[in-house]
């Protein structure tokens, strides 16, 4: 079968930057620009508005000299109005060479904002795309509101585009405005023009409004428009445009009659970029580029992926630059930590792993979030713990801190049949909660060893708010010992550190009363 060739126009730095609150600087628009027309392989981009600004102007200067030098010039891109010889000469001083050229596509903001006639506007038309020609600059038109102009008045737009066919246009530039259209008003519109016009090129615009933007895109190719407009993480104004990611996956796997050249593994790459210059966030269950998507979170989709990959589809991450994630949560299954232990090279037997998910599963009912960085943290508790005899246990501890006054605790401790319950005050939480259970000891004739280290630390990465590690080092019998605590809570996690110390201890033998008694809050 004999495929077509689809243009993808990428508009992320002309109508993705209409964004409320985004801004990028000419270097920014540079970089993006390069890596779009080199490593995602888009067609063409459109990079700024003529007119609007120096900055514009200053960033258009930057892509152009470069794409000049790159031989790239013919493809970048530059909105301009009908205003006489105004954009033609903006776009000559920034060096840009194609133009397209927004017009009126519906009898409604004809009427109501230019307050012209049909021939009026027509003649201004011609005015302006016969200067771009004198000036060696190629023209394509938009036809603004052009999807309200064939719901309300499409003997107008055929007016208009019986009159373009006729003028040296390349393209014609079918915008949805105000992303009105559904997925079968796309097909119907563009399939009549397709018949009526047969050599023309059209490409289509869509914007998201009600959410419709890539169905509108898939009927739009499917009717034969021969190019779209996308932009990067769908940014645009008000609900955005047709996302490109989303785009090129659903051509990709659903159109088999046409081919584009977009690069699938870069577009991770170019949206976490647009992310970072912009602050527009992706959002997690964005498809393509969010970061859930590749996530299976359910341990039954985790021991069907590991049976006969069950839960796959077409939609494989590796195409994109990126890899299949199994979440830790309280949904999570054993398959789901099997699935990450894997990744991590680590195996544990069938008690130990039952002990870690439970130990995951409790973290998620406290709404915490578990990452694969946070699991061998949560396999050394674990098995750390395993390894020590609970002969204390502190039941319980209330924690305060006043402004004004001084930290205080009281712990609850258990030793053996007996309970203990003490106060104090100290120079932070866990030194009062130390002072406190120094009073406890006191009760047993019994000293507590001196604290010689206390250290804290997060899995590497910071992509956590799960668990805090308190390595705290005892010195116990002139030896060194180290007790490690896990938990959310730096405290609590100390607190985890010292009852194992507690254990290691024991409850009859008594450790020699050091000459300094030094606690680290």
């Amino acid at each position: 079968m004999t495929k077509r060739y689809l243009e993808i126009m990428d508009t992320t730095l002309r109508d993705g930057e209409q964004t409320s609150g985004v801004s990028f600087s000419a270097s920014e628009k540079l970089t993006i620009a390069q890596l779009l027309l080199q490593e995602v392989r888009v067609d063409r981009i459109e990079v700024a508005s003529a007119r609007v600004s120096d900055g514009e102007f200053q960033a258009v200067r930057k892509i152009t000299d470069w794409a000049r030098e790159a031989g790239l010039l013919d493809r970048i891109e530059v909105l301009t109005f009908v205003d006489g010889d105004t954009s033609i000469n903006w776009m000559l001083a920034a060096g840009a060479r194609v133009m397209n050229l927004l017009t009126k596509g519906s009898l409604n903001h004809l009427t109501h904002q230019l307050r012209k006639t049909p021939d009026e506007h027509f003649s201004d038309i011609a005015q302006v795309i016969e200067l771009a020609r004198i000036n060696d600059i190629s023209c394509n038109v938009y036809l603004e509101d052009w999807s309200n102009g064939m719901r309300s008045s499409p003997e107008y737009v055929f007016q208009l585009l019986d009159f373009l066919t006729t003028q040296p246009v390349r393209r014609i530039l079918l915008p949805d405005t105000l992303g009105v259209l559904t997925p079968g008003e796309t097909y119907a519109f563009i399939r009549t023009l397709r018949e009526r016009y047969p050599d023309a090129h059209f490409d289509f615009h869509a914007h998201n409004d009600y959410d419709l933007s890539i169905a509108n895109v898939l009927e739009a190719v499917r009717a034969g428009a021969n190019g779209l407009h996308l932009t990067v993480n769908g940014m645009g104004e008000r609900a955005g445009n047709a996302p490109l990611a989303s785009a090129v996956a659903v051509l990709n796997d659903f159109v088999k009659d046409v081919e584009i050249a977009v690069n699938e593994n870069s577009l991770y790459t170019v949206s976490k970029l647009v992310e970072t210059f912009s602050g527009f966030r992706i959002p997690a269950n964005k498809p393509v580029v969010g970061e859930n998507v590749f996530t299976q979170t359910a341990g039954i989709h985790a021991d069907g992926d590991n049976k006969n990959n069950l839960y796959f589809n077409d939609l494989m991450p590796e195409r994109f630059g990126r890899r299949r994630k199994y979440a830790l949560g309280k949904t999570s299954g054993k398959a789901n930590i099997e699935k990450n232990l894997q990744e991590l090279g680590l195996k544990l037997s069938s008690e130990d792993l039952k002990k870690v998910t439970q130990r995951i599963i409790e973290l998620g009912d406290r709404k915490e979030m578990v990452t694969r960085e946070d699991l061998p943290y949560i396999i050394s508790d674990v098995l750390d713990s395993n390894a020590i005899e609970e002969k204390v246990t502190v039941l319980n501890y209330v924690l305060t801190h006043s402004k004004g006054l001084r930290p205080s605790a009281t712990v609850l401790v258990r030793m053996g049949e007996e309970t203990f319950e003490e106060h104090a005050q100290g120079d932070g939480q866990y030194d009062a909660f130390m002072n406190a259970l120094k009073k406890i000891y006191a009760r047993k004739c019994l000293h507590l060893p001196m604290l010689t280290d206390y250290a804290v630390r997060i899995p590497p990465g910071g992509k956590t708010d799960a668990l805090c590690e308190t390595i705290i080092t005892w010195s116990i019998n002139n030896k060194d010992v180290k007790t490690r605590g896990l938990d959310s809570d730096q405290t609590v996690s100390a607190i985890q550190a010292t009852q194992k110390m507690l254990n290691l201890l024991g409850m009859s033998q008594p450790v020699p009363k050091p000459v300094a008694q030094e606690v680290l809050s």
